[in-house]
């Protein structure tokens, strides 16, 4: 499947989306963030379509980005049809609150413009009757309510579909998307709902998606942070690096400091995340404190310093190669990083 210019799903690498908090109306605020979250990392963004006056803004606003753009329905058909029309890459829908006859022209104006359809199965709308059936919202119901869907997709001769059944119940969103994956091929869209301001939804995402994709399970996630979604991007790439998913951007190894530590590590790792901050390309960074397990961790990195009383020993490919005074560390160590960059693209 493509979207936009970037292929999901098969031996696709996992693809990290988002989504604006801004208002759709407001183009230039739309844009901006749109441009920023590209920057960052982002490599398809969804925005909401609440009424026609934003299905309207589509046309303008993919005019002036470069990543997909999804619109995100709820109720109102019209505004699917218009956003398709408008030129949307994708668009979301939770077909339980549309009726089938309205799903059935989404259906026929998708087909025309090879429009990707994502199938969103909620927790918080479940169907009653599977509430019912099922005793409450469940994993299993969950898989039902989608495989239903599907279903009902397929009949209309439809198969641009991506799914994702998401909540914000950690265990309940892992074992829907294992019961799903099992039962259909379509590409499954990742992530925990609602999950939260930055800490919360670090660790529940990390917990939910990152047990998923260890399993071989989704195809493209999102890390929902109640804020500015600028700060999902660390989160999802830090999640596919420690799994050895893709290798993109910065990987820092720092350690948590104790009374060993003789340099200002908090300061140094902030500075150096600023300055690396929407790099693309992978390297790791060792930053450490001291001089008792910082040569060893610094060695395993492309690049680091461990830290002495003033000064840090830097380590470039496993080898101790220069002494650094600890005000010359940032300067020093993206020069050094850049010199790096220029080695690798020479080889």
């Amino acid at each position: 499947m493509c979207i936009g210019g970037v292929n999901i799903g098969s031996d696709a690498p996992v693809v990290v989306q988002s989504m604006t908090n801004t208002d759709t109306r407001d183009v230039e605020a739309t844009v901006a963030q749109i441009n920023a979250l590209a920057e960052a990392g982002c490599e398809i963004v969804r925005i909401a379509v609440p009424d026609e006056e934003a299905a309207d803004a589509i046309a303008i606003i993919k005019k002036r980005i470069r990543i997909p753009l999804i619109a995100d329905i709820h109720f109102h058909y019209q505004l699917a049809l218009q956003s398709i029309k408008n030129g949307v890459d994708g668009i979301r829908i939770n077909p339980g609150n549309i009726v089938k006859d309205k799903i059935a022209e989404i259906v026929k104006v998708a087909k025309e413009h090879q429009t990707v359809i994502r199938i969103g199965v909620n927790a918080g709308s479940l169907q009653k009757d599977l509430v019912l059936e099922y005793g409450g919202v469940t994993a299993e119901a969950l898989c039902v309510s989608a495989l239903r869907k599907i279903e009902m997709f397929e009949d209309m001769g439809f198969g641009l579909i991506k799914l994702s059944l998401k909540s914000s119940d950690v265990p309940m969103m892992i074992e829907a998307y294992r019961k799903i994956a099992e039962k259909t091929d379509y590409p499954l869209h990742l992530g925990v709902t609602e999950a939260g301001t930055l800490v919360d939804a670090a660790v529940k995402s990390a917990l939910g998606i990152g047990t998923l994709l260890y399993e071989g399970i989704g195809d493209t996630i999102r890390v929902s942070v109640t804020g500015d979604p600028l700060q999902e991007m660390p989160v999802a790439y830090g999640i596919l690096r420690a799994l050895k998913i893709r290798r993109v951007g910065p990987e820092i190894v720092s350690c948590p400091t104790c009374g060993r530590c003789q340099i200002d590590l908090v300061g140094l790792t902030a500075k150096v995340e600023k300055a690396l901050a929407g790099r693309k390309d992978y390297i790791k960074i060792a930053l450490m404190g001291c001089v008792v397990n910082g040569p060893g961790e610094a060695a395993e990195a492309d690049i680091g310093i461990a830290g002495g009383h003033g000064f840090g020993m830097m380590f470039k490919k496993g080898v101790a190669y220069k002494k650094v005074e600890e005000k010359d560390f940032v300067p020093v160590l993206l020069e050094e990083i850049s010199a790096l960059d220029k080695e690798n693209k020479e080889e």
